[in-house]
Formats: C-alpha cells, structure tokens, sequence
C-alpha cells in the first residue's frame, strides 16, 4: 500500500534491476541538507527489504550492499533528502568475466554517449593516469586514476577494467580507495595517487604500490604505500613503506609514482619521480625481500633531466628492449613525464622523454632518446613486459589543457608496443588493433585527392607516400576545429587550431621523412603512427563531435595508396 501523497511521490526515484542471486551493489550517496539523513531502500515483490544510509552532506559515501536472492529488485530513495552518484552491482564470483552493471549515474558524471568508440574511457567519473598496467591471472588489467562523482579531478581513487586484447574492456569494481579522513569531503587534499603493480610471488594475486597524497601533512605530503589483492577485486589494507623522501638530496615535497620491476640481478626495483636544485629526477630504490613488501632502500638519483624547466618528473618506468633483463647487452627503455615543462620552439608543454640505454641494476647509461609523442596527448605512459614484448598505453591528455577547475571526460591512448629497429624506438599500435576494422570506405578516392565521407566519428586512414619524406596535407574536416595532418619541410605534423582560440603549439616531428602513416581517429582524438611507429604523435580534440570527411593534398603521384576503414569495437 502507498501511503504517500503525490506531491511526495514525485520525488521518488525507483531503479528496477532483474539480479541474480548474490549480487553485491555499490552505492554513492549522502544527505541533500546538513543535519538530515540520505538513504536507499531495497525491495521486491514481498516488500522492503533493506536500506543504506549516510548523514554526509558534503560528499558521496560508499555503502555495500548483498542482495542473497535473485530477481526482480527495486531501488529506491526520495530526491529531497538524498542524492545519489552511482550505483553498480555485480557478483563477486564471475565480475572478472561479467564485469559491473551500472544502473545509475548523474547528469554531473556520466559518461558521454559515444556509440562506437574505441578508446578506453571510465563508465562514470574523472580519469587520468594508467595504473598497475599488466598481465594477472592470464588476462591484462589496467588501473586507473579515478574520481567517480564528477568529470573533474578530485580525491584520487583507483578505477578497474579487465580485458583479453587490450582493446575491448570490461569495467570492474573501484579497486582502491584513498583513506577514510579523505573521503569526506570533496576538497581536492589527495588520494591513492599513481603507482604500479606485480603479481604475488607467493601465491595468487597481486601487490600494488601507490602513493598516498595529503595535501596539509607534515613532514610528506607524499609517501609510499602497498597493498595486496588475492581475488584481483578488492585491495587489502595498504601499509607504508616509504614514509619519507632520502634525506640530503634538495629534494622538493614531490616523491611519487612507484614504478616496480625486476632488475637485471634479480632484485626488485623501484623508480620515483621527483624535483632537486639541479632539475627534475628519478630516484632508485632496490629491496632484497623477494616478496617487495618490505625493506626497501635508496639506491641514488637515476636521472637528472636538466634540459626542459619541469617542476617534477612523473610516471618513470624502466624496461628491457631487446633481449633478457639479465643480460648485460640488452637495452632498455627509460619513459618518463616531464611535469609543466615547455619546449620554447614549439610551445608544446609536459612533454614524454624515452631514453635507451644500458641498466645494470644500479645506474642507467643513456645511448639514445627522443620524445615519446610529438603531439604530447600521450601521457603517464605505462608500460610492462607481457611475456616477450613491451605493451605500453598512456592518459590521451596532458595537463596544459586538463586541470581540477574544468569537466574534462578524456581517455586512454590505444595500447602500443614497443621495440628497438636499426636503433630507433618505435612505438606502434598493438596489432590487435586491426581487429578494430569493420569496412573498407574507400580505396580509390583519398590517394586522388577526393573528399572521403566518414559514417561515424572512429576511422583508420593508412597511406604510403611515392617517396619517404614526400610533403603532403590530409585535411579533417571537423566543426569546431581546423584539422591536418602534414608533411612540410620541417616534418611530420598535427595540425590543430580552433576559431577564436590563442594559436595552439606546433606539434611537429622535425626531421620525419616517413613513408608509411597510419591515423587513428576517434571522438575526441587522433593518433598519428608514421613507419611502423617511429614517429608517433597523439592529440586529443575538444569534445566529441567526430571528424566529418578526409582530403588529401599532395603533388600527383605522390600518394602511392591508401586505404580509409570504419573502425568498431
């Protein structure tokens, strides 16, 4: 029997859910008034059966409920005493399989309707760095930085997603959260910051290591914590095992990004950023416990980036290239961010080093580098030797247009390898990627130099050109942007400029003369692969409105061929 009346009805919000048995929901919610009470009820066709509640009127706070017996359930809860962020359920048995069901979000963060697109993007909320990127169990997982209650960055948790090909993912319960004292209210003060993850080697699971950030603590803002995971859906209690910077080093309050790996003796590894008098840098630590949870200990500055004005390096990570991690020939791959740092020839900011050298466990001899990405939208790369090779995926932003003050829904790059060719780095799309194509458009028109239409906004454009280094222009036609990519006597570029807009930096490979470019486009982004990845540049595009058609310019003859599919997941 309803006992309300209708001008209380119209504020009851009911979510009908068909569950199986034993089904775990996730709930987001708080009080809408200071001093009241928020709530969500549970019932089915017998009546009420349960309730969660919060007295929180500042920020959204995370109830567990079980649902034991399967069914028709309705969730409920009035709109004038409560508001509600999120509500998933899953079972815990079969998530890793089945994922999450999302049943609600809100108009503050919900995702953008993008049918069709192929890049990883949260089901709900804020997302930046790649997490604890690998393979577990026989399937790679990726973490996330994440905030679920809006598009705007904000106490830093960490988000979960499973997949068996890199490219098609199935969203997880929130893995980690930031301390209790965090979560109360939404004042930006820090969280579960970024960090890396290894698996268990003394029985199934995993061990994460993060960085903890409080914004008002003294003496560390930042310390180093781990946790560990046996089901690979829940962290365990997360313990300190680096409470404080090395002393003596001029180091500034930035200490984070624990990167683990094994090193070339044997030993685990860690890499940290960090900032000094001299410029940013990358601080080792090494521990001789097999397990890594404990005894760890400073070996010294593994770099010190003294080229570009960045006031902390960010997101290290160190892998071997060509051969075993335990041989003394075999190179490696130092990647790192270079935090509001500015290339004054372009103007592009926050750029991503990849430096190839030797590491013999305790120092790192440079033989080359070069930028990751010309474009710089590809950054906190993350990167983990899945078996032989090196797969590798990056936040498709940076932070000269991402920051707390603005909704900013963004992405993951698609994920890359990485390997050495007649010493060069190169980093192209996984190869999975060509599972991605659903049709050929067009196979004629583009390479003489016809409008080809695009259907939806996820397309893959792939030319060879007459001769390496031949110049070129591939127009986009989109609504709210000027979009090219070219080929001039500088290089290979992007370009992006918006009406009304200050002038964006060049995003230029200078010296590129490919033969081979391969584009990847998206709502919101393109990614440019020029000769099997030797050049790569990533730029995310203002919102999501898609890239209409494609024209190429070019001298006659000059486009030897060139194939444009419609891409789907």
């Amino acid at each position: 029997m309803n006992d309300r009346t209708p001008a209380e009805t119209d504020t009851i919000r009911t979510l009908a859910v068909d569950l199986p048995v034993n089904a775990t929901f996730h709930i987001w919610l708080k009080a809408t008034e200071q001093d009241g009470m928020g709530s969500v009820s549970f019932s089915n066709a017998r009546g009420r059966f349960g309730e969660v509640s919060s007295a929180n009127a500042e920020e959204y706070g995370l109830r567990l409920y079980q649902v034991f017996g399967g069914g028709p359930v309705e969730v409920s809860y009035d709109t004038a005493t409560t508001a509600v962020s999120v509500i998933y359920w899953f079972t815990a048995a079969d998530v890793l399989e089945t994922g999450i069901t999302v049943v609600h979000t809100s108009k503050n963060n919900a995702a953008p309707d993008l049918p069709g697109s192929y890049h990883f993007r949260p089901p709900f909320g804020w997302m930046n760095d790649p997490n604890g990127f690998g393979r577990f169990d026989g399937r790679p997982h990726l973490f996330y930085q994440h905030y679920s209650h809006g598009l705007r960055w904000n106490t830093m948790h960490w988000g979960h997603a499973v997949s068996s090909d890199y490219l098609r993912w199935r969203h997880l319960p929130i893995f980690l959260f930031p301390s209790e004292d965090l979560t109360v209210r939404p004042d930006k003060r820090g969280g579960a910051f970024s960090g890396t993850t290894i698996p268990l080697v003394d029985g199934p699971g995993i061990r994460v290591f993060f960085t903890e950030q409080v914004a008002d603590r003294q003496p560390e803002q930042q310390v180093q914590l781990t946790a560990t995971s046996s089901d690979l859906i829940t962290a365990g209690q997360a313990e300190v095992i680096l409470p404080s910077r090395p002393t003596g080093q001029g180091l500034t309050l930035d200490f984070r990004d624990p990167y683990v790996f094994r090193g070339p003796d044997g030993l685990w590894k860690m890499l940290l950023g960090s900032q000094s008098d001299d410029g940013g840098v990358i601080l080792l630590y090494e521990t001789q416990d097999p397990t890594a949870a404990a005894g760890w200990t400073y070996v010294g500055k593994l770099l010190v980036e003294e080229r570009y004005r960045t006031t902390a390096i960010e997101c290290p990570c160190l892998l071997p290239l060509d051969g075993p991690a335990t041989s003394p020939s075999t190179r490696w791959v130092l990647i790192y961010g270079l935090m509001h740092s500015r290339d004054e020839a372009t103007g592009r900011q926050n750029l991503t080093m990849a430096d190839v050298g030797w590491f013999d466990g305790r120092s790192f001899s440079k033989e080359l580098g070069q930028e990751l990405d010309f474009g710089t939208d590809n950054y906190a790369f993350q990167a983990f030797l899945d078996g032989d090779r090196v797969v590798g995926i990056g936040w498709l932003a940076n932070w000269a247009d991402a920051h707390p003050d603005i909704d900013f829904p963004t992405a993951m790059t698609l994920p890359r390898a990485m390997h050495l060719s007649d010493g060069k780095l190169l980093t192209p799309p996984i190869g999975a990627a060509e599972s991605l194509r659903a049709r050929i458009l067009d196979r004629t028109r583009l390479s003489a130099g016809e409008t080809v239409m695009f259907d939806s906004g996820a397309v893959e454009i792939l030319f060879d050109l007459a001769e390496p280094g031949t110049a070129f222009e591939l127009a986009l036609d989109h609504p709210d942007a000027e979009i090219a990519v070219f080929r001039d006597q500088h290089g290979l570029g992007i370009r992006y400029e918006r009406p009304g807009q200050p002038p964006s930096p060049h995003y230029v490979a200078h010296g590129a003369n490919p033969r081979r470019v391969r584009i990847f486009l998206d709502y919101g982004s393109i990614e440019v692969f020029a000769d099997r990845g030797r050049w790569t540049g990533t730029k995310r595009i203002d919102g999501f409105e898609p890239i209409r058609s494609a024209r190429m310019k070019a001298a006659a003859g000059a486009v030897a061929q060139a194939t444009v599919w419609a891409l789907k997941p």
